[in-house]
Protein backbone atom coordinates (compact mmCIF):
# COMPACT_ATOMS: atom_id res chain seq x y z
CA UNK A 1 0.00 0.00 0.00
CA UNK A 2 0.96 3.56 -0.73
CA UNK A 3 2.58 5.60 1.94
CA UNK A 4 -0.06 8.00 3.23
CA UNK A 5 2.39 9.91 5.64
CA UNK A 6 3.36 13.44 4.63
CA UNK A 7 6.93 14.69 5.22
CA UNK A 8 7.88 18.17 6.28
CA UNK A 9 10.13 20.48 4.11
CA UNK A 10 13.77 19.44 3.98
CA UNK A 11 15.08 21.49 7.04
CA UNK A 12 17.59 20.76 9.39
CA UNK A 13 15.26 18.77 12.37
CA UNK A 14 18.22 17.64 14.50
CA UNK A 15 16.68 20.17 16.97
CA UNK A 16 12.93 19.66 16.84
CA UNK A 17 10.69 17.26 18.57
CA UNK A 18 9.05 14.43 16.57
CA UNK A 19 5.85 14.88 16.66
CA UNK A 20 2.39 12.39 14.90
CA UNK A 21 -0.05 13.22 13.64
CA UNK A 22 -2.98 11.07 12.88
CA UNK A 23 -5.49 12.34 11.07
CA UNK A 24 -5.93 14.97 8.39
CA UNK A 25 -5.65 18.27 9.39
CA UNK A 26 -6.85 21.78 7.58
CA UNK A 27 -3.44 22.97 5.56
CA UNK A 28 -3.33 26.08 7.08
CA UNK A 29 -2.79 24.46 10.62
CA UNK A 30 -0.61 21.68 8.78
CA UNK A 31 1.68 24.09 7.62
CA UNK A 32 2.30 25.46 10.99
CA UNK A 33 2.78 21.90 12.83
CA UNK A 34 5.73 21.13 9.90
CA UNK A 35 7.18 24.20 10.22
CA UNK A 36 7.55 24.29 14.07
CA UNK A 37 7.97 20.36 14.49
CA UNK A 38 9.21 17.27 13.25
CA UNK A 39 5.87 15.77 11.55
CA UNK A 40 4.77 13.08 10.96
CA UNK A 41 1.18 13.73 9.93
CA UNK A 42 -1.11 10.61 8.46
CA UNK A 43 -3.33 12.20 5.40
CA UNK A 44 -6.01 9.65 4.71
CA UNK A 45 -9.47 10.44 6.05
CA UNK A 46 -9.73 7.12 7.96
CA UNK A 47 -8.89 5.67 11.30
CA UNK A 48 -4.31 5.00 11.70
CA UNK A 49 -4.56 0.90 12.11
CA UNK A 50 -3.45 0.22 15.03
CA UNK A 51 0.36 -1.81 14.04
CA UNK A 52 1.28 1.38 11.93
CA UNK A 53 0.30 3.66 15.34
CA UNK A 54 2.42 1.10 17.52
CA UNK A 55 4.91 1.66 15.00
CA UNK A 56 4.91 5.39 14.37
CA UNK A 57 4.84 6.01 18.07
CA UNK A 58 7.91 4.72 19.61
CA UNK A 59 10.28 7.75 18.96
CA UNK A 60 7.56 10.91 18.90
CA UNK A 61 7.54 13.17 22.13
CA UNK A 62 4.38 14.56 20.94
CA UNK A 63 0.99 12.82 19.71
CA UNK A 64 -2.08 14.44 18.06
CA UNK A 65 -4.53 11.86 18.14
CA UNK A 66 -7.77 11.44 16.98
CA UNK A 67 -10.80 9.73 18.76
CA UNK A 68 -10.39 6.71 16.94
CA UNK A 69 -6.68 5.92 18.29
CA UNK A 70 -6.74 4.12 21.67
CA UNK A 71 -4.19 5.73 23.67
CA UNK A 72 -3.81 2.93 26.34
CA UNK A 73 -1.15 1.87 28.52
CA UNK A 74 -0.35 -0.31 25.56
CA UNK A 75 0.71 2.31 23.45
CA UNK A 76 2.64 4.44 25.92
CA UNK A 77 5.02 1.79 27.00
CA UNK A 78 5.76 1.55 23.30
CA UNK A 79 6.59 5.00 23.43
CA UNK A 80 9.37 5.78 26.52
CA UNK A 81 10.14 9.64 24.58
CA UNK A 82 6.48 11.17 24.24
CA UNK A 83 5.53 14.25 26.45
CA UNK A 84 2.67 15.34 25.26
CA UNK A 85 -0.74 13.97 23.54
CA UNK A 86 -2.94 17.00 22.59
CA UNK A 87 -6.62 15.52 21.55
CA UNK A 88 -8.67 16.85 18.71
CA UNK A 89 -12.06 16.90 20.55
CA UNK A 90 -13.47 17.78 23.76
CA UNK A 91 -14.15 14.00 24.76
CA UNK A 92 -11.18 11.60 25.48
CA UNK A 93 -12.34 8.61 26.52
CA UNK A 94 -10.19 7.12 23.93
CA UNK A 95 -7.58 7.97 25.67
CA UNK A 96 -5.89 6.32 29.77
CA UNK A 97 -5.75 9.28 31.49
CA UNK A 98 -4.44 7.80 34.52
CA UNK A 99 -1.52 5.57 32.27
CA UNK A 100 -0.77 9.25 30.93
CA UNK A 101 -0.78 10.88 34.10
CA UNK A 102 1.82 7.65 35.76
CA UNK A 103 4.28 7.97 33.02
CA UNK A 104 4.25 12.06 33.12
CA UNK A 105 2.92 12.25 29.78
CA UNK A 106 0.67 15.47 29.34
CA UNK A 107 -3.15 15.52 28.38
CA UNK A 108 -4.97 17.99 26.55
CA UNK A 109 -8.18 18.14 24.93
CA UNK A 110 -10.43 21.27 22.81
CA UNK A 111 -13.25 22.38 24.73
CA UNK A 112 -15.08 25.47 24.24
CA UNK A 113 -14.15 25.91 20.36
CA UNK A 114 -16.88 23.48 19.20
CA UNK A 115 -19.70 24.64 21.34
CA UNK A 116 -21.57 26.46 19.18
CA UNK A 117 -21.46 23.98 15.96
CA UNK A 118 -22.36 20.89 18.29
CA UNK A 119 -25.79 23.05 20.11
CA UNK A 120 -26.50 23.92 16.26
CA UNK A 121 -26.46 20.15 15.54
CA UNK A 122 -28.35 19.49 18.19
CA UNK A 123 -31.47 21.42 17.58
CA UNK A 124 -31.23 20.74 13.79
CA UNK A 125 -31.50 17.21 14.81
CA UNK A 126 -34.69 18.62 17.22
CA UNK A 127 -36.32 20.71 14.18
CA UNK A 128 -35.90 17.18 11.97
CA UNK A 129 -37.80 15.07 14.26
CA UNK A 130 -40.14 17.11 15.54
CA UNK A 131 -41.15 18.56 12.10
CA UNK A 132 -40.16 15.75 9.73
CA UNK A 133 -37.70 17.21 7.39
CA UNK A 134 -35.86 14.02 6.41
CA UNK A 135 -38.88 11.82 6.35
CA UNK A 136 -40.68 14.19 4.06
CA UNK A 137 -38.09 14.93 2.03
CA UNK A 138 -37.44 11.21 1.41
CA UNK A 139 -41.74 11.40 0.37
CA UNK A 140 -41.08 14.39 -1.91
CA UNK A 141 -38.79 12.50 -3.58
CA UNK A 142 -40.73 9.50 -4.10
CA UNK A 143 -43.60 11.64 -5.66
CA UNK A 144 -46.37 11.44 -2.40
CA UNK A 145 -46.94 15.13 -2.64
CA UNK A 146 -49.73 15.47 -5.36
CA UNK A 147 -52.09 17.88 -3.76
CA UNK A 148 -52.65 19.60 -0.56
CA UNK A 149 -54.59 17.71 2.38
CA UNK A 150 -54.98 19.86 5.02
CA UNK A 151 -54.35 16.45 7.74
CA UNK A 152 -51.80 15.23 5.03
CA UNK A 153 -48.01 14.98 6.53
CA UNK A 154 -48.87 16.29 9.77
CA UNK A 155 -45.74 17.18 12.58
CA UNK A 156 -45.12 18.44 15.80
CA UNK A 157 -44.73 22.10 16.77
CA UNK A 158 -41.03 22.59 18.95
CA UNK A 159 -42.46 26.24 20.07
CA UNK A 160 -43.58 26.02 23.44
CA UNK A 161 -42.18 22.38 24.09
CA UNK A 162 -40.23 21.26 27.17
CA UNK A 163 -37.01 20.63 26.58
CA UNK A 164 -34.69 17.93 28.63
CA UNK A 165 -31.12 18.45 29.03
CA UNK A 166 -28.83 15.81 30.14
CA UNK A 167 -25.17 17.09 30.74
CA UNK A 168 -25.82 21.21 31.24
CA UNK A 169 -21.85 22.05 30.27
CA UNK A 170 -20.68 24.54 28.01
CA UNK A 171 -22.81 22.06 25.17
CA UNK A 172 -26.18 21.98 27.45
CA UNK A 173 -26.10 25.96 28.69
CA UNK A 174 -25.67 26.36 24.82
CA UNK A 175 -28.63 24.37 23.35
CA UNK A 176 -30.58 25.50 26.71
CA UNK A 177 -30.19 29.39 24.98
CA UNK A 178 -31.07 28.17 21.39
CA UNK A 179 -34.45 26.81 23.05
CA UNK A 180 -35.20 30.75 23.65
CA UNK A 181 -36.25 31.05 20.68
CA UNK A 182 -38.67 28.51 20.58
CA UNK A 183 -40.30 29.65 23.82
CA UNK A 184 -39.58 26.26 24.83
CA UNK A 185 -39.85 24.85 29.07
CA UNK A 186 -36.01 24.10 29.72
CA UNK A 187 -35.28 21.12 32.43
CA UNK A 188 -31.50 19.97 33.16
CA UNK A 189 -30.01 17.36 34.73
CA UNK A 190 -26.48 17.26 36.22
CA UNK A 191 -24.64 16.47 38.95
CA UNK A 192 -24.63 19.73 40.16
CA UNK A 193 -27.44 22.72 40.17
CA UNK A 194 -26.14 25.49 38.22
CA UNK A 195 -26.65 29.46 39.30
CA UNK A 196 -29.60 31.27 38.10
CA UNK A 197 -28.72 33.68 35.17
CA UNK A 198 -29.89 35.62 32.63
CA UNK A 199 -27.73 34.86 29.96
CA UNK A 200 -29.87 31.93 28.89
CA UNK A 201 -33.36 34.14 29.01
CA UNK A 202 -36.23 32.15 31.24
CA UNK A 203 -33.89 29.90 34.05
CA UNK A 204 -33.46 26.08 33.04
CA UNK A 205 -34.55 24.32 35.84
CA UNK A 206 -33.41 21.50 37.62
CA UNK A 207 -34.82 18.03 37.53
CA UNK A 208 -33.60 14.51 38.68
CA UNK A 209 -33.28 12.30 35.61
CA UNK A 210 -36.86 10.48 36.42
CA UNK A 211 -38.49 13.72 36.37
CA UNK A 212 -36.69 15.11 33.41
CA UNK A 213 -37.75 11.55 31.13
CA UNK A 214 -41.23 12.01 32.84
CA UNK A 215 -42.23 16.01 32.09
CA UNK A 216 -39.72 16.49 28.34
CA UNK A 217 -41.22 16.23 24.76
CA UNK A 218 -37.46 16.57 23.89
CA UNK A 219 -34.29 15.22 25.87
CA UNK A 220 -31.51 15.89 24.68
CA UNK A 221 -28.03 14.29 26.14
CA UNK A 222 -25.26 16.11 26.46
CA UNK A 223 -22.67 13.83 29.25
CA UNK A 224 -19.66 12.68 28.61
CA UNK A 225 -18.72 9.03 28.51
CA UNK A 226 -17.63 7.27 32.07
CA UNK A 227 -18.46 4.14 33.75
CA UNK A 228 -21.20 6.39 35.35
CA UNK A 229 -22.99 7.45 31.95
CA UNK A 230 -22.53 4.06 29.96
CA UNK A 231 -26.33 3.09 29.21
CA UNK A 232 -27.68 6.09 31.49
CA UNK A 233 -30.18 5.36 28.93
CA UNK A 234 -31.51 2.55 28.87
CA UNK A 235 -34.77 0.23 28.74
CA UNK A 236 -36.33 1.45 32.31
CA UNK A 237 -35.06 5.35 31.30
CA UNK A 238 -36.55 4.83 27.95
CA UNK A 239 -39.93 3.80 29.79
CA UNK A 240 -40.49 6.74 31.94
CA UNK A 241 -40.35 8.65 28.36
CA UNK A 242 -43.58 10.13 27.47
CA UNK A 243 -44.62 7.78 24.06
CA UNK A 244 -45.06 11.20 22.21
CA UNK A 245 -41.40 12.24 23.27
CA UNK A 246 -38.14 12.47 21.29
CA UNK A 247 -34.28 11.06 22.11
CA UNK A 248 -31.55 13.22 20.56
CA UNK A 249 -28.01 11.83 21.66
CA UNK A 250 -24.65 14.09 20.46
CA UNK A 251 -23.13 13.16 22.86
CA UNK A 252 -20.91 9.58 22.50
CA UNK A 253 -22.91 6.44 21.54
CA UNK A 254 -22.51 3.88 24.79
CA UNK A 255 -24.69 6.54 26.89
CA UNK A 256 -27.46 4.86 25.23
CA UNK A 257 -28.38 1.23 25.44
CA UNK A 258 -28.77 1.56 21.67
CA UNK A 259 -31.00 -1.94 21.25
CA UNK A 260 -33.38 -1.25 24.07
CA UNK A 261 -33.90 2.44 21.78
CA UNK A 262 -34.20 0.09 19.21
CA UNK A 263 -37.23 -1.89 20.61
CA UNK A 264 -38.99 1.29 22.08
CA UNK A 265 -38.89 2.96 18.71
CA UNK A 266 -40.49 -0.18 17.23
CA UNK A 267 -42.98 -0.82 19.82
CA UNK A 268 -43.89 3.23 19.48
CA UNK A 269 -42.76 3.26 22.79
CA UNK A 270 -40.94 6.85 21.97
CA UNK A 271 -41.89 8.81 18.74
CA UNK A 272 -38.87 9.42 17.29
CA UNK A 273 -34.75 9.85 18.13
CA UNK A 274 -32.02 11.58 16.08
CA UNK A 275 -28.79 10.18 16.09
CA UNK A 276 -25.30 11.52 15.48
CA UNK A 277 -23.44 8.77 17.54
CA UNK A 278 -23.52 5.31 18.11
CA UNK A 279 -22.64 2.64 20.86
CA UNK A 280 -20.85 0.36 18.72
CA UNK A 281 -19.87 3.14 16.23
CA UNK A 282 -19.35 3.44 13.28
CA UNK A 283 -21.41 0.34 12.90
CA UNK A 284 -25.17 0.96 13.46
CA UNK A 285 -27.75 -1.62 15.70
CA UNK A 286 -29.35 -3.22 12.66
CA UNK A 287 -32.96 -2.34 12.39
CA UNK A 288 -32.51 1.38 13.10
CA UNK A 289 -31.92 2.60 9.72
CA UNK A 290 -35.12 0.77 8.25
CA UNK A 291 -37.10 3.23 11.00
CA UNK A 292 -38.46 6.77 9.32
CA UNK A 293 -38.73 8.21 12.65
CA UNK A 294 -35.15 8.07 13.24
CA UNK A 295 -32.52 10.93 11.67
CA UNK A 296 -29.08 9.34 11.59
CA UNK A 297 -25.90 11.62 11.59
CA UNK A 298 -21.78 10.24 10.65
CA UNK A 299 -20.78 12.08 14.01
CA UNK A 300 -20.54 15.74 12.64
CA UNK A 301 -21.79 17.51 15.60
CA UNK A 302 -18.45 19.65 15.43
CA UNK A 303 -18.01 19.19 11.50
CA UNK A 304 -17.96 23.09 10.20
CA UNK A 305 -14.83 24.25 8.55
CA UNK A 306 -15.03 27.44 11.12
CA UNK A 307 -14.60 24.60 13.99
CA UNK A 308 -12.45 22.22 12.29
CA UNK A 309 -9.94 25.26 12.01
CA UNK A 310 -10.70 26.02 15.82
CA UNK A 311 -9.50 22.69 17.15
CA UNK A 312 -6.81 22.16 14.91
CA UNK A 313 -5.62 24.97 16.18
CA UNK A 314 -6.15 24.26 19.80
CA UNK A 315 -4.94 21.12 19.64
CA UNK A 316 -1.42 22.70 18.29
CA UNK A 317 -1.05 24.92 20.56
CA UNK A 318 -1.80 22.63 23.99
CA UNK A 319 1.15 20.74 21.65
CA UNK A 320 3.67 23.29 21.67
CA UNK A 321 2.99 24.59 25.68
CA UNK A 322 3.11 20.75 26.24
CA UNK A 323 6.58 20.25 24.71
CA UNK A 324 8.42 23.51 25.69
CA UNK A 325 7.59 23.42 28.97
CA UNK A 326 4.55 25.45 29.49
CA UNK A 327 0.86 24.76 30.58
CA UNK A 328 -1.58 24.08 28.07
CA UNK A 329 -4.89 25.61 28.58
CA UNK A 330 -6.81 22.91 28.39
CA UNK A 331 -4.71 20.05 30.35
CA UNK A 332 -7.05 17.09 31.12
CA UNK A 333 -4.24 15.71 34.37
CA UNK A 334 -1.65 18.57 35.95
CA UNK A 335 -0.74 16.17 38.31
CA UNK A 336 1.36 14.64 35.42
CA UNK A 337 3.01 17.99 35.65
CA UNK A 338 5.21 17.52 38.39
CA UNK A 339 6.68 14.28 36.98
CA UNK A 340 6.63 14.88 33.45
CA UNK A 341 9.10 13.67 31.53
CA UNK A 342 12.07 16.00 30.12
Amino acid sequence: MASVLLHGAMTDKTSKSKVLLTGRFPDVVLQDLQTAWDLEPYIEDRPMERAMLLDLIADKEGLIPMITEMVDAELLDRAPRLRMVACMGVGYNNIDVAAATARGVLVSNTPDVLTDATADLTFALILALLRRIVDLDRRMRRGEFRFFAPMQFLSTEVTGKTLGIVGFGRIGKAVAKRARGFDMRVLYHDVQKVGRSAEHGPDPEYADLERLLRESDVVSLHVPLTSETRHLIGRRELSLMKPTAYLVNVARGPVVDEQALLDALKGWRLAGAGLDVYEHEPAVTPGLTDLENVVLLPHVGSATIETRIKMASLAAENLRLGLTGGTPPNLLNPEAIFNRRK
